[in-house]
């Protein structure tokens, strides 16, 4: 039962859409309705509206990050199972890309795996955002980098953390991000992904 809260609270959590929040506050039109139709940080950035872009990005990130925190901070103190705080990951970065406030149709989950990560292990985390930053310099196109940074962090997570189930959860994660970019994986070897700041070619 217990564990059942958690997964719907993380669930729930994951489903509150930052990008919808920061273009209401901006008083920018639905992302949903623009670029990519992705509710998330790189489609808000299309506005023209970095700051917007900023508070999805945070915001995204921040609750998987939450997620995680609290509920490694319960499994200690309850004494309860760690596979408790794989599911929770797994729960808050589905609640994203699924989100039930959005009719089941989200964003693409690259922040808040991103917020995942550094909850689970700070080196992990920080490994995956320094991938992801070295593509983007080069390439400047956002779903490359996430992409490859999605294709390393099992790595990462598995010669730091071990045989470990949350290495598990960060494979399934990587493995959805993967699903979710099969358009923009398409346009990759088709050269028509469009770059940071541009508007989509497909």
């Amino acid at each position: 039962m217990t564990l059942l809260l958690f997964v719907l609270m993380a669930y729930l959590l994951g489903s509150v859409s930052f990008a919808v929040i920061a273009s209401w506050l901006f008083k920018l039109p639905d992302p949903r309705s623009y670029g990519s139709k992705n509710p998330g940080a790189t489609n808000v950035l299309r506005s023209g509206k970095k700051a917007a872009a900023v508070l999805t990005l945070l915001g995204d990130a921040g609750k998987g990050w939450l997620a995680v925190v609290l509920a490694q901070h319960f499994v200690q103190s309850w004494s309860l199972g760690g596979e408790v705080v794989a599911v929770v990951a797994l729960a808050v970065f589905l609640g994203h890309v699924f989100p039930i406030f959005l009719r089941f149709q989200g964003g693409k989950g690259v922040a808040t795996a991103v917020g995942v990560l550094l909850g689970l292990n700070l080196w992990v985390g920080l490994l995956a955002i320094i991938t992801w930053l070295l593509v983007v310099m080069i390439w400047r196109i956002s779903s490359l980098s996430a992409l490859v940074a999605a294709f390393f962090a099992p790595v990462s997570g598995f010669i730091i953390l071990g045989f470990d189930v949350n290495v598990l959860a960060i494979l399934l994660m990587s493995l959805t991000l993967f699903w979710r970019h099969k358009s923009n994986i398409a346009n990759l070897i088709a050269g028509k992904e469009s770059r940071i700041g541009e508007r989509p070619t497909s």
